[in-house]
This record gives C-alpha cells, structure tokens and sequence, in this order.
C-alpha cells in the first residue's frame, strides 16, 4: 500500500481510504495514526481496545453525563439522536467496527469484489463486517440514511451479529424482520427506519476506517454508548474518564438525597459547593456504605485515596 507522510495520511483516510481499490481496511499504521491518543492496548489491525471493565461500568453512565465530559474536553460532535431502535430498554455499549456504504456503481463495486474473493471474504459484502466483530463490538455503518433498499441485516445476520459481539448495531440505514430479531436476547439495533424489502442498489467502500454518522465522527475502536436519547460515540482515551466522572456524580447525588430525605442539610447547602464540612461527611458515607452501593467497591476505595477530607 502506498505509504503516506503524517500530515497527508487522514485527508487520505477520508477521502479515499485505499490505493488501487483495496477499500476494506486501513493499514496498522494508519490506525494508530488517527487514534494516536490512545495509548492502551490495541487489537492485531491497530484498533484501540478499551478494557472490558470499563464497557461493562460505562453501562451506567447517562447520554448527558457522556455528553458533559466529552463537551469540556472540546468533543462537540460525538452525538447523534433521531433513532428508531429495535428495544428502548436496552443498552448498546461497545468498541466501533465501522463501515461506510455508498450507492452502488458497478465499476467500483465488482472491483471491490473480486478484491474481497483474493482476501478470502465470504458471502456478500454486507456480510464482511460481521466477519471481523470481536466480543465486545459494536458494528456500526453510514450507509446514507437509506431506508427502502437499504436493509443492511435481518434475523438471520442479526443472529450471527449477536453470537460474535454479544451487543447491538448502530446504522445510518434501516434493518429489516423487526419481529424475528426482537426475538434475540440481549440484542439491540439502533436504526433510522424499518422495511420489508431487501438491501440493494448498495456497496461497501470501507471497513474500519472514520465514518459520519448524522452530526458525529466516528473512529474504529471509539466507545458506542446507546440509549433511547441516542447515542454517543466516545473516543477511546475518553472512555475512562467518562466512566470516573459519571461514577463520582453518581454518589454524590445519591449522598446528597441521601441527607436532603434525612433533614441533615438543606437544599440550598446540597445544590451549592459544599462545604469542608460536608465533604468530611461525603467521604465518611462512602466509607460508611462502600458494600451497598452501585459502584464497584475498588473504585470507592481509589476515590478515597485522593480525597483530602
């Protein structure tokens, strides 16, 4: 593959992701390049993977709470709302797998074909994402907002989707079999529409590489955070930090509820900075209640650690 100097590499990522129509994958390189921030461990193609710990807390977090730290550390297109999912109730958290499809044009598309069938791809393109899900993914496409015709999965992909991700889809485009896929346990799909009909007239031009869905940017390896608000798209060396802070908010509010329903403190003293005083009385609680409550204990404890009252 071509090899680009640093400042040219990501103009070539968005523009056309791959020298001589090998469309499917970026190099390693250039993965790391566009993701240079996360320093933690990466799968074999270079993609950021975010420890499963921290998908399964981040379950926890709130659209707004994601919302607040990733818009003070400058993140002002990472949410997309205007969802029909499959369930309301259920969450979809996991590690990006993109993929961009666009209107097919048969040049293009029988060229990426015959470079799938040389790389061993099996099936129809819309089926080569699901090949490469990991536990823990969340396959999500731009596939234009396409609704008649752009049915990317049914049952039956749906089912081999869940089997090797354990989680859900976010796609710019619609889905089809409604029913038979509410049927999957656990799995959830956040689309724009629902149809009938099957995918045609459509092509996929890249797989792992940054896509547009709606108003957000979406990296491979970035954190899916979806709710029935929407969804966020979380950059993976935010995801932590998204995590702590959603953890620290969340037993504050419920000591500050805590003492309001007990008469110990007014309102006005628990919705303004609280005194040295209530701080004291904050870590004493957590200390106090660390078995009971909805975060894990180590991470009381390591709070604790670095509170000074």
């Amino acid at each position: 593959m071509m090899k680009f100097n640093n400042g040219l590499k990501l103009m070539f990522l968005m523009l056309f992701v791959a020298v001589g129509l090998n469309a499917q994958t970026v190099s390693k390189e250039q993965m790391v390049f566009i993701t240079a921030q996360w320093q933690g461990e990466r799968f074999d193609d270079g993609r950021p993977k975010v420890a499963d710990d921290i998908l399964e807390r981040i379950k926890s977090v709130t659209i707004e709470e994601a919302w607040g730290v990733l818009r003070n550390e400058g993140y002002h297109n990472q949410f997309e709302g205007g969802w029909k999912p499959l369930h309301d109730d259920v969450v979809v958290v996991g590690r990006a797998l993109t993929a961009q499809y666009m209107p097919n044009r048969p040049d293009v598309s029988d060229q990426i074909l015959k470079k799938g069938k040389q790389e061993g791809r099996i099936g129809n393109p819309n089926s080569w994402p699901i090949d490469m899900l990991e536990n823990g993914d969340v396959y999500v496409a731009d596939a234009f907002g396409k609704i008649v015709d752009g049915t990317l999965i049914g049952d039956n992909l749906g089912n081999a989707i869940y089997a090797k991700s354990k989680t859900g889809v976010v796609f710019n485009a619609s889905s089809r079999d409604m029913e038979g896929l509410s049927e999957i346990e656990g799995f959830n799909a956040f689309v724009r529409g629902w149809h009938p009909s099957f995918l045609t007239e459509v092509m996929l031009l890249s797989l792992n590489t940054p896509i547009r869905i709606g108003a957000a940017t979406v990296l491979p390896g970035d954190i899916v955070l979806a709710k029935k608000e929407g969804v966020m798209f979380i950059p993976a060396h935010l995801a932590e930090k998204v995590v702590v802070t959603s953890e620290i908010v969340r037993l504050r509010d419920l000591f500050g509820i805590s003492r309001l329903k007990e008469g110990r403190y007014t309102p006005g003293q628990i919705d303004n900075k609280w005194t040295d005083e209530i701080e004291k009385d904050f870590s004493q609680w957590l200390n106090d209640h660390m078995d009971e409550l909805p975060v894990p204990k180590e991470q009381i404890q390591e709070l604790l650690k670095k509170r000074t009252w």
